[in-house]
């Protein structure tokens, strides 16, 4: 009699957990293309990587710098968002061949490899606003190459003849750690734990390369800290290159990709008995014990993967702007599906301004003051205000928080870009230069910053740049630096609605902001300033309701000569008499009634939006 062989045994699906590994990767690499270009994108303007010998230095003064200098590398390739993500599933790949090699996976357990991959995608992608305020550079190139590494030493130490793994094992520490900071202990400590699971040593010297190990991972950083890295924080030493999730208070959650990691690695470490080894090969339900691991690392993805609607639009939005892309920026404003923050409602505001079309169209997209979801504190300065600073004019201030949060985050190149645009504007072109020189050191904005040397070196070319002939037009002469308590919108309001001046387009900000701040004693001697400069044109809609508004609700203005659109005079009748209607509800109950009918017009506005947040 022949005996069967089971399928799943057969010689044509031997090769069917690699094949699942590279599903797995091509799955991760098409996610983060479909829903994190815009992410990707942001990521690489907050990272800086010189190609100095200066910048390499710098990063090799703290424990596991080196990492850092390889993360801000290939950080740069999310310019090119496919570009990026090849690299990062690159890595990814060298690190589940690594890992294999290190632990001696067979192929057919091979899928026990996305583990450690998996985890590295949720570490990425859990971030959400945490991409402005973590101060380790090149966050999602770090942990990834870091373990890389780590596999490679533990790899090289496993095909070490015995007698050497003692001294390997301290070396290993003396060298590992000041490049790879944490991943460096790691690889020691697995390489202490692996002994147990060579057959060529006996227990006395699995015992000694364990307690050499511990006592390395112990004492090295200690040892490191007080001749080496002074400036390094001692509470941090064992966690050098990995991520502070800090703020106000500790963030613990955002740390269990991490924790699981190096579990998983210690668990890989562990001397199996022979029998469990031996049952694992002869299973006949490997096949469903792996189907039940990738659902499992499919579900926690998934679950750690940050989707907020306002924050991937913010994104959006932002990366239009940076491109002056204004109606990208509307078309983005245009399909909210949820109350928006205030950083969409100024990023709208801005584009309906540049295009000359606010008057009429701003109370045409959805409005609103939604928290951002972050569990910590999120400054609009962060998110958008440096570059709405600048757009507005306000370019001391644009500066100013560029300059802080390099300090406090460290230098990006979003942040160099904005200093040399303000530096350009205001005519200290020596100031610009040394940002451009800076900036030409980089791999994808040298472009950016050769274009903008013609600039400083010759300023009046400026006037046929529209961008910055526009900037230089809004300039605010007297732009004080004082504390703006991190209140960018309100702070730019206040400073818009007092910048008295004759050039129509300047004036029409000091309305806009009269109306933002529903300021009727400033509304209207800035409403006939704007009538006297735009003598022979219409109005405006948007400042026709406001003026027909507070004309029938102060009656101290009179406006029965102003020609006055009739659809103005028949909104606001419609809005009266509605609100007659519905004397005695809330505002929240009426919201939903008036919005259909009235939500583009500022009678919606000043009566039913009220008391909404700035940040």
């Amino acid at each position: 009699m022949y005996e069967l062989t089971p399928f799943w045994m057969s010689e044509r699906l031997k090769h069917l957990p690699l094949f699942l590994l590279a599903v797995a990767l091509v799955a991760a690499a098409g996610c983060l293309l479909r829903f994190e270009s815009n992410l990707l994108w942001k990521v690489q303007e907050l990272n800086l990587h010189l190609d100095t010998a200066l910048f390499f230095r710098q990063q090799m003064v703290v424990a596991g710098g080196w990492l850092t200098w390889l993360g801000t590398l290939f950080t740069e390739f999310f310019y090119h968002a496919w570009l990026g993500v090849l690299l990062l599933c690159a890595w990814w790949a060298l690190l589940m061949w690594l890992t294999a090699k290190a632990f001696r996976i067979s192929r057919k357990w091979a899928v026990l490899l996305l583990v450690p991959v998996a985890l590295l995608l949720a570490s990425d992608v859990q971030l959400g606003y945490w991409i402005y305020c973590l101060k380790l550079r090149g966050y999602f190139f770090v942990a990834t190459s870091g373990l890389t590494v780590a596999m490679a030493s533990v790899w090289g130490y496993r095909r070490l003849p015995a007698w050497l793994c003692p001294a390997a094992v301290v070396l290993g520490g003396i060298v590992l750690y000041p490049l790879l900071g944490a991943y460096g202990l790691l690889a020691v400590a697995l390489m202490g734990l692996l002994s147990w699971q060579r057959s060529d040593m006996k227990w006395p010297l699995k015992a000694a390369n364990l307690v050499l190990a511990l006592l390395t991972v112990g004492l090295v950083p200690v040892a490191f800290y007080w001749k080496v890295y002074h400036q390094t924080n001692y509470d941090y030493i064992y966690r050098a290159a990995l991520p502070v999730f800090e703020l106000d208070k500790p963030y613990p959650q955002y740390y269990v990709p991490f924790l699981l990691i190096g579990l998983f690695y210690l668990a890989m470490a562990l001397p199996v008995p022979e029998k469990w080894r031996q049952a694992a090969g002869k299973t006949r339900n490997w096949m469903m014990c792996q189907a039940v691991l990738l659902a499992a690392l499919a579900w926690g993805v998934h679950h750690y993967w940050y989707h907020d609607y306002n924050f991937e639009k913010e994104l959006e939005m932002r990366r239009a702007l940076e491109q002056s892309d204004w109606e990208g920026v509307l078309r983005a404003a245009s399909r909210l599906k949820e109350e928006p923050t205030r950083a969409i409602v100024m990023m709208k505001n801005l584009a309906l301004f540049r295009l000359g079309r606010q008057g009429d169209e701003m109370y045409h997209y959805r409005t609103g003051s939604k928290a951002v979801n972050a569990p910590m504190k999120v400054r609009m300065t962060q998110v958008v205000g440096c570059a709405v600073y600048y757009n507005y004019g306000l370019m001391n201030y644009c500066y100013r928080w560029c300059l802080e949060d390099g300090v406090e985050y460290g230098w990006r190149a979003e942040y160099l870009k904005h200093m040399t645009r303000c530096a350009l504007v205001t005519g200290e072109t020596e100031v610009a230069k040394k940002y451009i020189r800076l900036l030409k050191h980089t791999r994808f904005h040298k472009k950016w910053a050769e274009a903008q040397e013609q600039y400083a070196d010759h300023p009046e070319a400026m006037n046929d740049n529209q961008d910055y002939a526009l900037a230089k037009r809004l300039l605010i002469k007297e732009d004080r630096l004082a504390s703006d308590n991190g209140l960018a919108e309100l702070f730019l309001m206040n400073a818009l609605l007092y910048n008295d001046s004759t050039d129509p387009l300047v004036q029409e900000l000091t309305l806009l902001s009269a109306l933002w701040k529903k300021d009727i004693g400033m509304f209207w001697p800035r409403f006939f300033n704007y009538a006297a400069l735009h003598k022979g044109e219409h109005m405006p809609k948007h400042y026709q309701e406001a003026a027909y508004l507070y004309g029938n609700l102060e009656h101290e203005v009179d406006i029965s000569n102003m020609p006055f659109d009739e659809d103005v005079v028949r909104n606001y009748n419609d809005f009266m008499a509605q609100a007659q209607l519905c004397a005695g509800m809330t505002e929240e109950q009426m919201q939903p009634i008036f919005y259909p009918r009235f939500g583009h017009t500022f009678y919606y506005e000043y009566f039913l939006i009220r008391n909404q947040q700035v940040y």
